[in-house]
């Protein structure tokens, strides 16, 4: 995936995580699999930061079972 998409990805998966964790629109399953295909590519330290702060408020969000 070019640098410019993955930018783009991780800039939406930013955005739209904490309307999505409080509106509950999908499950959280589906944003971990976002997060994960991005992940896939190579990634600049930074990129790996911010999508593991993105899981981390995911998984905050997840219901205890």
């Amino acid at each position: 995936m070019h640098h410019v998409q993955i930018e783009a990805d991780i800039r939406h998966l930013e955005r739209v995580i904490e309307i999505v964790v409080a509106i509950d629109a999908f499950p959280s399953s589906y944003w971990s699999d976002r997060v994960d295909a991005v992940r896939l590519n190579n990634l600049i330290p930074s990129q790996k930061a911010r999508l593991e702060r993105i899981n981390k408020r995911l998984e905050q969000h997840r219901p205890l079972r």
